[in-house]
């Protein structure tokens, strides 16, 4: 697990000092090492030689020795790699390019990827099971090739220089975004297509970042850019499987867990301290429960504490652990200690999101205890069914039915008029933000699962978003909250999907790809910390889209079938409660200590004017939070707070 940056560009360009303060910027993502790569300069170019540049930052898990180090070289072929992540089978695909011929130094992954792409090129990535983004500079048809993982659970971004700069045309890319900000590659200005997503969803989904001219290379593709051909488009070589009902039920239960059991056990293999996050839940616990049986001595399990009852899950851990004989630590959390923590945790953000703080913690708290890797339960409930959006997203679909023959525009009156009558509205200068708040919002929805499933997750409703922001994007690049890239995309994967099956899809693509996944490699490479998700394997997730529905799903919300396959021998009244979900108690402590701090930031006008937003507006929302009006939640108050540090932290402005 690492860090890196690089650039293809004008020889006569300062790409090795930019890539430089790139990787140097990165550094928290790999203590262990820093190496920078050049090539020489190559012709071809439009205008003139052109040079590849590499860095790298280095966390060292599997192979410790200086023969893995990054950028790495092929001696015989001159191909050069710049990788981050794990590749997991890595030990089956060394025997067979051994067999093929080639011939290893090291004992790492990084290598076998490097063979890989030698013997394969493009179709190794067909072979490989892991987390990975990765840069290749391949001499023999002079081309750069930048890769992601199929879920996109390690990040790329990019950005070409304009005409009128030194470097122009050159390609710049990092592990971070803040890395390119760092290096001054690209201008330090907000993208206002992605302001907008960003205040329906509390973070920024892709391919878009909040940097205007920075591109987030989308899960599972590549892009190749060759010298002497300018810049190919993004090639997608793996998507999310639709629903398949080809095996008999009882084939397709046997191959979900031993694709589960492999999924766990694969996630093992570290030269260094590894442990599990044991949150109590079903999820976290099938995960440890199952690395557990994989290994022949006991697992490290770690839980966080809170002095907020309604927010411990440590007895449920602890009960957990002592069922499976793990070691396990308990961590405690304590208001005292993130406030005192809080501005370390906010520089974490590679992007403005609500919801990473809580990771940034536990992640701390665990390479404390002198952890490097950890495993992770996240993709669980996206996977099987585990949150409310998987019962009330067909209940919505069912009731646009019935009335979807009106117009939109009525059917939002109509929506306005319910929520007077229920007192959702009237006076108040901010009406609830959630449920029945939105009512208007979802009766004048289109009743397709990706709208519906955009409008029941949004942090605040049309009416709303209209006040607070100064500007809205251009006509048609921000659909249902999300880039029309990406809205297209995924309003064509789940068109002619079963309700549960897409509800699956967009929360794996949204939630879990577009913020989960983000959220969790900043806040855990902040302090160095390598995470792995067992949920998040890709041939898990094949094997579980050839579940029949019932199988997979039922009872809603229960995850049974996780349970049956991942928890056997535990008591089941363990997971006998509400469903809680990591959650730090941000909305107690915004109101305690906090509150001083989050006031400041949101009623700074001037503040708020610099990223696009109105400040009376702003002003309202925190006063009605303050006041606890109903359906006013902390996440709504918070994700506004992160984006004005965020931004000043960064200095970057509409």
């Amino acid at each position: 697990m690492c860090g890196i940056a690089g650039a293809m560009g004008p020889a006569a360009a300062p790409l090795r000092e930019r890539v430089t303060r790139m990787t140097r910027a990165q550094a928290h993502r790999g203590p262990d090492d820093e190496a920078i790569w050049e090539s020489a300069p190559v012709s071809g170019g439009a205008d003139g030689p052109v040079q590849c540049v590499f860095g790298h930052r280095r966390l060292s898990v599997v192979d410790l020795s200086p023969l893995s180090r990054q950028p790495m070289v092929d001696e015989a072929t001159g191909v050069v790699l710049c990788f981050n992540g794990e590749i997991y089978d890595f030990r089956h695909l060394r025997k067979e390019l051994e067999g093929a011929g080639h011939r290893f130094k090291s004992q790492g992954d990084g290598e076998v990827l490097l063979k890989a792409w030698i013997e394969w090129r493009e179709d190794c990535l067909e072979r490989l099971v892991g987390m990975f983004a990765f840069a290749i500079w391949d001499p023999r048809d002079v081309t750069l090739t930048l890769g992601r993982d199929r879920m996109g659970i390690k990040p790329l971004y990019y950005t070409q220089r304009e005409d009128g700069t030194p470097d122009a045309g050159a390609i710049y890319f990092a592990s971070e975004l803040r890395a390119l900000v760092a290096a001054d590659v690209t201008e330090r200005r907000l993208d206002p297509v992605s302001l907008e997503t960003f205040v329906h969803n509390g973070f920024v989904p892709g391919p878009a970042t909040m940097i205007r001219g920075v591109r987030s290379l989308p899960a599972g593709c590549l892009l190749q850019i060759p010298v002497a051909g300018g810049r190919r488009a993004e090639q997608r070589y793996w998507q999310l499987p639709t629903a398949d009902r080809s095996l008999p039920e009882a084939d397709a239960v046997e191959a979900v867990d031993a694709a589960l059991r492999s999924a766990v056990s694969r996630r093992l293999v570290a030269d260094v301290p590894l442990g599990i996050f044991l949150s109590g839940g079903v999820d976290s616990s099938a995960v440890a429960a199952l690395a557990q049986a994989a290994s022949d001595r006991s697992v490290t399990t770690l839980n966080v504490s809170f002095e907020e009852a309604e927010y411990d899950e440590s007895p449920q851990a602890e009960a957990v652990a002592k069922a499976l004989g793990t070691h396990h630590r308990r961590l405690a959390l304590s208001e005292d200690t993130f406030v005192a923590g809080l501005d370390d945790a906010l520089g974490s953000l590679d992007q403005p999101t609500f919801d990473a703080i809580n990771t940034f913690f536990v992640s701390r708290a665990v390479r404390e205890e002198g952890l490097t890797v950890a495993l992770a339960g996240t993709g669980g409930d996206e996977l099987f069914g585990g949150y409310s959006s998987f019962a009330d997203l067909p209940r919505a679909r069912r009731l646009l039915g019935g009335v979807g023959w009106l117009p939109a525009s009525l059917r939002r009156g109509v929506g306005q008029l319910i929520g007077l009558g229920l007192g959702h509205a009237g006076t108040r200068s901010v009406p609830p933000q959630t449920r029945w708040g939105k009512l208007a919002d979802l009766l004048a929805s289109p009743p397709a699962l990706s709208d519906l499933y955009q409008v029941s997750s949004a942090l605040f409703t049309e009416r709303f978003k209209e006040r607070l922001l100064a500007e809205r994007a251009g006509t048609g690049q921000v659909v249902a909250g999300l880039p029309a890239e990406l809205e297209a995309l995924l309003s064509e994967a789940t068109r002619e999907q079963p309700d549960l099956h897409a509800t699956s899809m967009m929360e794996l693509s949204l939630f879990l790809g577009e913020r989960l996944l983000r959220d969790t490699d900043a806040a855990s490479m902040a302090v160095a910390l390598e995470v792995r998700v067992p949920f998040v394997d890709h041939e898990l997730i094949e094997a579980v889209a050839r579940l029949p529905e019932a199988r997979r799903f039922a009872p809603l919300r229960r995850k049974q079938l996780l349970r049956d396959l991942g928890t056997a021998g535990l008591d089941p009244a363990i997971f006998d409660r509400p469903k809680a979900g990591f959650e730090l108690p941000l909305d107690v402590w915004c109101r305690r200590r906090l509150k001083g701090r989050v006031s400041e930031a949101l009623l700074d006008a001037e503040a708020c004017r610099r990223v696009g937003l109105r400040p009376e507006a702003v002003r309202q929302l925190w006063q009605a939070f303050e006041a606890e009006q109903p359906g006013i939640y902390w996440s709504r108050v918070w994700s506004l707070f992160v984006l004005l540090t965020w931004s000043q932290q960064h200095d970057v402005r509409i």
